[in-house]
């Protein structure tokens, strides 16, 4: 059992009341960590160390904050084992996709370092005589970014790199499935020399949630909100976020579609299918749920994966030759099971899968999905591909569209301009053409639109997220007035 507490200050922090909570591998139910759990009081301490950090921070020079965040990058990839060690205990994860989350974070941070630099306004031609308007980007404040547990190095690193390029301070609230990864996080920054209340992690008890949640969102320094996690608990801290009149950035679920045209290479197409289905369980908000495939072509396709799906080993993290490990809970692969359950009473044709064991589960192939089955239009978030087939190109993007969702999508097709035409046809805010849907880079504007969240994190588009865009003149010459 490890055991965590919060980082506030740059101090170990429990909680004001001395509360802990206990998170339990997903495997065994074994207590994985032993974790403070914040009071409101504790989050408001937080928000005051990062009120009271932001001034002095905000006055960084963009070397002395890319030099940090450089650093930090070093020490996410020297530490690895021990983010490999906290994401097994918490979530069930294998060795590869911790030691992937650590790599990209790395590279997030690295991007940020190198954001440092890109922070520019603009002179704007007035129509004022003798005056000079400038656009000015400067740090908001204080953001509250809120993590989850799915890809935990990854995405709360995402949640502060920026913010911290540009010279705001952070709180992170740690996912409660995964407290000591996201406490690793801090420790990290501490490390690399960022001063005290630039960063604090805040825990939590899942049950004070929505206390702590709601007490920073409404902190009078709390400027910007970011949340990773599912549409439903998104449409919470909107509406929470709304109240106070604050701006968040949402990156929420997904039901991604990956069309497979007529031209398609398809043992290349079967390839990336494969790896956006059942990549980390299928436990990724860009993984492939809905392969929509043209009817010339789907029995091929549908035998190829099949047969791929099978040669996928699904057991205990570490365990030889497994490629799959567990889910975040036996109940999440009983939820995933009730779904395929469901669509094969309705009609559809189960080619591979569909057994669990505890947390485990193997991945999946059910074809001849239709709108009448639960999996056709409720996201899995499991090892789980539902094939549908159409007859024309109008017939494939009514099935990529009919979704509440827009997060990740994927064509493939030899004939480039005619995927390319698909993929501007489909409403997402990312489409790759001849690659899988699960692709993530630190440089690139990732976000989604529909029921997927709004706003963009990544590179220089997240500037705009987490800089006030103001206008400022000065006057060059006497004025003249009409009083």
């Amino acid at each position: 059992m490890q055991e965590a507490l919060m980082l506030v200050n740059n101090v170990d922090m429990a909680s004001s009341n001395g509360a802990t909570f206990d998170r339990l591998t997903p495997i065994s139910g074994a207590v994985a960590t032993r974790a403070a759990a914040a009071t409101v009081e504790s989050a408001n301490a937080a928000a005051n160390a990062a009120a009271a950090a932001f001034p002095q921070w905000s006055e960084t020079t963009p070397e002395e904050r890319r030099t940090i965040l450089n650093k930090a990058a070093d020490l996410i990839v020297a530490r690895t084992p021990d983010f490999i060690q906290a994401m097994a205990g918490e979530t069930g994860a294998t060795a590869g996709w911790a030691g992937f989350n650590c790599y990209l974070a790395s590279n997030m941070l690295r991007e940020a370092a190198s954001i440092t630099t890109q922070i520019t306004g603009e002179v704007i031609p007035s129509n004022k005589r003798g005056s000079l308007a400038l656009a000015l980007r400067q740090p908001v404040g204080v953001v509250f970014s809120i993590a989850p547990w799915n890809a935990p190095v990854i995405l709360g690193v995402r949640g502060i790199a920026l913010p911290l390029a540009c010279g705001n301070t952070v709180i992170l609230k740690a996912s409660e499935l995964c407290p000591m990864t996201h406490r690793l996080i801090g420790e990290v920054l501490r490390e690399a020399g960022l001063p005290p209340g630039v960063l604090n992690v805040v825990l939590n008890a899942p049950k004070d949630a929505a206390a702590v949640v709601e007490a920073l969102i409404s902190h009078s320094t709390v400027r910007r909100i970011t949340f990773t996690g599912s549409t439903r608990v998104g449409r919470t801290i909107a509406e929470v976020s709304a109240k106070y009149l604050k701006p968040c950035l949402l990156e929420l679920g997904g039901k991604a579609p990956f069309v497979v045209l007529d031209d398609a290479d398809l043992d290349e197409a079967v390839k990336a299918a494969a790896f956006g289905a059942f990549f980390n369980q299928g436990q990724i908000c860009m993984s492939t749920e809905r392969i929509i495939v043209d009817a010339k072509v789907a029995d091929e396709f549908v035998k190829k994966l099949a047969v791929k799906a099978a040669s996928l080993k699904s057991g205990l993290p570490g365990e030889e030759g497994c490629v799959l490990g567990s889910m975040i809970g036996s109940d999440a692969a009983l939820r995933v099971k009730s779904l395929v359950d469901d669509s094969i009473s309705k009609g559809a044709s189960l080619l591979v899968g569909n057994s669990i064991n505890g947390s485990i589960m193997t991945a999946t192939v059910v074809d001849h999905v239709t709108p009448a089955m639960r999996l056709y239009s409720e996201e899995s978030f499991g090892p789980v591909a539902a094939v549908m087939r159409f007859d024309s190109i109008e017939e494939a993007l009514a099935l990529a569209n009919d979704t509440e969702y827009g997060l990740a999508a994927a064509v493939f097709g030899r004939d480039v301009t005619r995927a390319l035409a698909v993929a501007k046809g489909i409403e997402s805010g990312i489409c790759h053409i001849n690659a899988p849907t699960v692709h993530d880079e630190a440089q690139m504007p990732f976000g989604g639109v529909k029921a997927s969240g709004y706003g963009r994190f990544g590179g220089k588009a997240a500037i705009n997220e987490f800089t006030e865009l103001r206008w400022i003149t000065i006057q060059t010459e006497p004025q003249h007035y009409p009083i």
